[in-house]
């Protein structure tokens, strides 16, 4: 898959001045959010460091995605990882790791960030974006149903390496 224009930003209608766009050059402020941003996703992984964060903007299956508050100065209050991929029925895409900066939840980060990688995964020519969301996360359940994800039936296995 062709890599999108650096210069691709993403601009979603939204109350808030919040810009979506494609990391293409890693930055000191894109490490800097990732430091912050990853620790209230998980408890379990640490932030990206710059090496990893590079791989994966250079990478032509992974599109890192981040989102930027005008009002806080171009400030990153959010990302999401999209995986796009072929397979033999197609090409599919997948939404990964999505967080947004407590300080900003509830002003369309999120909807920003996944309406983005919606129309990133329609224009690379996917005929399905999957994510999965753990039911304690009620605001982004209904984020994700409000943008037209519906609930499948089957079962997520996991195989874990030591």
């Amino acid at each position: 898959m062709a890599r999108s224009d650096p210069a691709s930003v993403y601009r979603v209608a939204m109350p808030s001045a919040i810009e979506v766009s494609e990391v293409i050059d890693v930055t000191l402020d894109v490490v800097d959010a990732f430091a912050r941003l990853i620790p209230q996703l998980s408890s379990s992984n640490p932030a990206p460091d710059t090496d990893a964060l590079e791989a994966m903007a250079q990478s032509d299956a992974s599109i890192l995605l981040v989102a930027r508050d005008a009002e806080r100065d171009g400030e990153i209050v959010g990302s999401l990882t999209l995986v796009i991929f072929r397979i033999p029925t197609g090409v599919r895409a997948w939404i990964e790791d999505v967080v947004v900066d407590e300080a900003a939840r509830g002003r369309g980060v999120g909807e920003a960030l996944n309406r983005a990688a919606l129309d990133r995964a329609r224009t690379a020519g996917a005929t399905t974006v999957d994510l999965t969301s753990r039911p304690s996360r009620s605001s982004a359940n209904r984020l994700y149903q409000r943008l037209g994800f519906v609930e499948r039936e089957t079962n997520v296995y996991r195989h874990q390496f030591d």
